[in-house]
């Protein structure tokens, strides 16, 4: 009984043996045979060759070879066999019109030659209009013709046949993006991210999107994210700017514009657009000089670039009169204490008292009494901060005020000019216009 129970353990053991061995070998048939397959296909795409150069319309090699290129990617090569296929399909039953149209059409849209894709996805859609490849396909072409509302509805559709189509969901966010559909492509743009978070250039255009859906403050984080980028950087930088002027936080934005100015490989573009920037914050914190210095390097890299001459021209001689640039850029409190010491040294030898100061949105009134020796008058001077032109109507409205008040005479001052109209007005009548260059004299008087 014990021999007869041995026998059957040795025998059971000896089977298992031979199962892994046959199995092994099975597997080294199997990987073997693969690398045989892989191997054979450059023998078969020669022996295509040979047959194509006795028969150039032999359906079976053009079909065999055609197919080994295109799953190489050898999109060049597949192109004018797939483009023969499609010109024998009328001829030949064993050709599928439809497959061929549409690898045709790839063929075409990765070497570039986006109309030919065109019509050979036409020639699909006419087969079968919910064809996934030729609605994803057309999508493509249609936004690299910048025909994007043309291929969203594209990509629609093929969503509608595919709704898993991961690869869809950049391409359609970018679509919509550039559409200036902001909302509806947020959330394609985020799907996309989440199958690939590396991607910088979706990352970017989700960012953009969210800071014109008023997500400013999540945006402006993906933006600093990318300042470094070598891409995106300047863009996004340009970006950080923007969003901190908005935020009043002037000193991140010169933080921000500079960092994209010491950017390698920095575009002409964004390097006027920085500097350009630069100029307008320094401005408004009243630094003419820093200013100056910025729209000095755009004169020297784009003379005509914008308004950048008006204003060299406007801020260099402000940056030269103290005065003028109180005048124009200084506080309200400022302002009405320069109005007044304008008026007060105005007279040379004479008493002046202001007996009234008012301050209105676009001008300040000062009411004073002058004792010469040989007169005295009740005067009202209105100061406008304005560079521009005063019109008439200005004019017309002071006169007024004027002869409420009964004033013996009246001064208009600007930093600017005034129109033939409001010239033409105060003939005859008591009002002295005193325009920039008169301005500018009495100023550089006043300590």
């Amino acid at each position: 009984m014990i021999a007869v129970l041995l026998a059957i353990v040795v025998a059971a053991f000896l089977i298992i043996i031979l199962m892994v061995i046959t199995s092994h070998g099975k597997k080294s048939a199997g990987s073997g045979g693969k690398r045989t397959s892989n191997k054979n296909s450059s023998v078969i795409a020669r022996e295509c060759l040979k047959k194509l150069t006795k028969d150039p319309h032999n359906v079976e090699a053009l079909t065999t070879l055609s197919e080994i290129y295109y799953a190489d990617m050898n999109y060049e090569k597949a192109y004018p066999l797939y483009e023969t296929l499609f010109n024998l399909a009328s001829m030949h039953v064993e050709i599928n019109q439809q497959t061929v149209a549409s690898r045709l059409g790839a063929c075409a849209f990765h070497a570039g030659k986006l109309d030919d894709a065109l019509n050979g996805f036409t020639g699909v859609l006419r087969l079968d209009p919910k064809d996934f490849e030729a609605n994803y396909y057309m999508g493509r072409i249609m936004y690299e013709k910048s025909e994007f509302e043309r291929a969203i509805m594209f990509y629609k559709r093929a969503l509608s046949v595919r709704p898993d189509a991961s690869e869809i969901y950049e391409q359609m966010g970018y679509a919509l993006y550039q559409n200036k559909k902001y909302r509806d492509a947020l959330p394609y743009l985020k799907k996309a991210l989440d199958e690939h978070p590396e991607n910088k250039e979706t990352l970017f255009n989700f960012a953009s999107a969210m800071d014109e859906c008023s997500m400013g403050d999540k945006a402006l984080k993906i933006f600093m994210h990318l300042r470094p980028d070598p891409k995106f950087g300047a863009q996004s930088c340009l970006a950080c700017g923007n969003l901190h002027q908005k935020m009043n936080q002037t000193e991140k934005a010169i933080e921000d514009y500079e960092i994209a100015l010491k950017l390698e490989n920095l575009s002409q573009e964004n390097r006027l657009t920085a500097c350009y920037k630069l100029s307008q914050v320094y401005l408004s914190q009243h630094n003419i000089a820093k200013a100056l210095g910025y729209l000095k390097q755009i004169q020297s890299i784009v003379p005509n670039y914008k308004d950048v001459n008006t204003l060299v021209q406007r801020y260099q001689e402000l940056n030269q009169n103290s005065n003028l640039q109180a005048y124009l850029m200084s506080g309200t409190s400022d302002f009405v204490a320069l109005c007044r010491k304008f008026v007060a040294g105005y007279y040379a030898d004479s008493f002046v008292k202001i007996e009234d100061v008012s301050v209105a949105a676009e001008s300040i009134e000062v009411l004073c009494s002058v004792e010469a020796a040989r007169w005295s008058d009740t005067e009202l001077f209105r100061f406008f901060r304005s560079s521009g032109a005063i019109g008439e109507l200005y004019i017309r409205d002071f006169h007024a005020k004027i002869k409420d008040l009964r004033c013996d005479k009246g001064f208009c001052v600007t930093a600017g000019s005034f129109t033939e109209e409001a010239r033409k007005y105060v003939e005859n009548r008591p009002i002295d216009l005193i325009e920039k260059a008169k301005l500018v004299s009495v100023l550089k008087k006043i300590s």
